[in-house]
C-alpha cells in the first residue's frame, strides 16, 4: 500500500516546514504499518494553474504529481492556515485535481474511487476546522473516501502566536490525533480490496 502526502506550505526547500513536521507524525505511523510514503512539497514544483491533468506548459510538473496520485491508495493534503483559509498552494493542487472528476478507470469508476484521504493543518492563527472542512469537502467531491477523524491540526487558538516548530504546547494532542488519523486512513484504505466501490449507476 502507498500513501502520498502533498505538503502545501508556502516555504520552499530547504526551509523548515511546520506543516511537514506535523505530517511526519502521520507518515511515521503509516510507515510502521508497512505503508510506503511519498512526500511532495508542491511549492518546489512548477505547477501551473488550471483544471486539467495534462501539462499546461512544457515545464508543468502536474502530470508527475497526477501519476503519484493514481499510484497511492492514501492521500494526505497538508496545508498551513493563512487568513483562515487553506494556502494558495493547496488551492492550486485541488484545482488541478478537479480534472479527476471526469477521469475513469478500466471499470468505469472515477479514478479517485477506492482511495482514502485526509488533511493535516498547522498555523499560528485560528481557522483549522474551516481549512479541514474545505480540503475534505473538495477531496470528497473528487471521489475520495474521507474516514472518520481523518485529520489532525496544530493551532493555539485565536490570534497570532508562535509556530509549531518553536512551541511545545498542544503538540501531544496533535500527535495523538495524527496517529489516530493514520490508523483510520490505513484501516479504511484496506476495505476496497475486498469490497470496492463500483461505477456510479446509469
Amino acid at each position: 500500500m502507498k500513501a502520498l502526502v502533498i505538503n502545501c506550505t508556502l516555504k520552499r526547500s530547504p526551509d523548515a516546514s511546520d506543516t511537514e513536521a506535523l505530517a511526519g507524525v502521520v507518515t511515521g505511523r503509516l510507515e510502521k504499518e508497512g505503508v510506503g510514503v511519498d512526500l511532495v512539497r508542491a511549492v518546489d514544483l512548477p505547477i501551473e494553474p488550471g483544471v486539467t491533468s495534462e501539462p499546461v506548459t512544457d515545464g508543468d510538473a502536474w502530470p508527475q504529481v497526477h501519476g503519484k496520485l493514481l499510484d497511492a491508495e492514501i492521500l494526505v493534503i497538508a496545508s498551513p492556515t493563512w487568513l483562515g483559509r487553506p494556502s494558495s498552494v493547496a488551492q492550486r493542487v485541488l484545482e488541478r485535481m478537479d480534472a479527476m472528476l471526469s477521469e475513469t478507470d478500466d471499470d468505469g469508476r472515477p479514478v479517485a474511487y477506492n482511495r482514502v484521504a485526509g488533511a493535516v493543518v498547522t498555523g499560528n492563527e485560528d481557522g483549522a476546522h474551516h481549512v479541514i472542512s474545505e480540503i475534505s469537502g473538495a477531496l470528497a467531491d473528487i471521489g475520495h473516501t474521507i474516514p472518520g477523524q481523518a485529520w489532525t491540526y496544530w493551532h493555539l487558538g485565536p490570534g497570532p502566536g508562535p509556530d509549531y516548530l518553536y512551541e511545545e504546547r498542544g503538540r501531544e494532542w496533535s500527535h495523538r490525533t495524527g496517529r489516530a488519523m493514520a490508523a483510520n486512513l490505513h484501516a479504511v484504505a484496506r476495505a476496497p480490496a475486498e469490497h470496492p466501490v463500483g461505477a456510479p449507476p446509469e
